[in-house]
């Protein structure tokens, strides 16, 4: 049984399924419960005879509207879903607001998105992946706009090992699309590694050249990678789907494209300390080896061993002197012992002590032993006697 996962979670992944699946959308609906706020933002809903949803159009968007809305107007609008993730709610941001019927425009861009999706553009499994470090990339934009000074400015401040090769290219105007196509077509020729194809915002109708068909067949055909950037964030062009990877404005773009150098060099100042570290902790490694292998070569060598010997002759002699001092010590004590029980036991001194040796059949006896008449000896060293015993008194 699979683990259940939190309500966040789930909101999140909702989130992320909607947001990516409905990235622009395009409804027609009646106004209801409208409310411009003073922050500049409008809050609406749009209903049809069975349904209603929520919208909102933030101040950026909103004020390029050409007309006031009014509750009960049907209108078109073209947005993007988003969710909410706290309250699990949906919403529709309103990108562009016609009023029902005049959008002819944005009916040619659907109709074209549909085909196109149809066939097969916007597959994503088949989006090139852009190189990890581009050396050369071409910007397939005008000269003159804003946008590839910005684009100057981001890559030299992110990665200036990259060299920007500028494609010269009509991007507004009748004629563009078949200047844009043109762009491409050379750029794919020349020895770069990436495309960025874009200008900066404008109107719909001065960026429709980017949702011509031609110029979508153009990008799709590259055999380079092409990043659309097209616009400002909000501006969602078919060209954008159809690129490999689509960026919300051309400085965005490179930023996309390029690595971030000061992201490499802390990393090679961590990479140059860890490797320090590592360096030091290897000689620390080797030099308690050596200093272990010169301990064992001192123990072994043949010095040391000599050493060792001089010192085992060293502490034997030492051994066999305590040794001896010991033995003598004890023979000495010993001897002082058997010296005293030889006085002790001395005939001359017990004769002087009235001293007597008393034997029983030739048998040196204790006076405690003996028995009433008991024939014994009494032995001194100058006389012996012969008697008998006729009473024995105990004290």
């Amino acid at each position: 049984m699979n683990s259940p996962i939190s309500v966040s979670t789930l909101n999140t992944q909702i989130k992320s399924l909607l947001e990516t699946t409905f990235i622009n959308v395009y409804v027609e609906g009646e106004i209801s419960n409208l409310t411009y706020h003073n922050s500049g933002h409008i809050y609406f809903s749009v209903k049809d005879a069975g349904s209603t949803i929520s919208c909102v159009m933030f101040k950026g968007n909103a004020k390029y509207l050409k007309f006031q809305l009014e509750v009960g107007q049907k209108v078109v609008i073209t947005g993007t879903i988003t969710v909410y993730t706290p309250r699990g709610s949906y919403q529709l941001m309103c990108n562009k607001i016609e009023p029902s019927g005049q959008g002819a425009l944005a009916l040619a861009y659907e109709q074209l998105k549909q085909k196109l999706q149809a066939k097969g553009y916007f597959n994503q499994d088949i989006k090139k992946k852009l190189p990890k470090y581009p050396k050369k990339i071409a910007l397939v934009t005008s000269p003159t706009g804003a946008a590839i000074e910005d684009m100057k400015k981001v890559a030299l401040h992110r990665w200036p090992l990259t060299e920007l090769i500028l494609v010269p290219t009509l991007v507004q105007g009748e004629c563009a699309k078949h200047d844009i196509v043109n762009s491409i077509k050379y750029a794919d020729s020349l020895d770069v590694d990436l495309l960025v194809v874009g200008r900066g915002g404008g109107s719909i109708e001065d960026l429709w050249a980017f949702n011509e068909e031609i110029v979508c067949d153009a990008i799709f055909e590259c055999q380079k990678p092409i990043v659309s950037a097209v616009g400002h964030e909000i501006d969602f062009l078919i060209s954008d789907f159809v690129a490999d990877v689509r960026a919300a404005t051309p400085s965005n773009a490179m930023e996309m494209a390029l690595p971030d150098i000061n992201e490499h060099r802390m990393y090679l100042d961590n990479l140059n300390t860890e490797l320090d570290n590592r360096l030091k902790n290897i000689l620390l490694h080797k030099e308690n080896e050596l200093k272990n292998m010169f301990k064992l070569f001192e123990q072994n060598s043949i010095e040391s061993k000599f050493n060792f010997i001089n010192e085992q002759i060293n502490l034997l002699k030492q051994n066999y002197n305590s040794y001896l001092n010991q033995l003598l010590n004890g023979k000495q004590n010993r001897l002082s012992i058997l010296r005293e029980a030889f006085e002790n036991k001395n005939h001359k001194k017990n004769d002087i002590n009235g001293y007597a040796q008393i034997s029983l059949n030739n048998k040196i006896i204790n006076i405690e032993d003996l028995k009433i008449n008991d024939e014994i000896r009494l032995q001194s060293p100058k006389i012996i006697v012969s008697c008998r015993v006729n009473n024995i008194e105990k004290q």
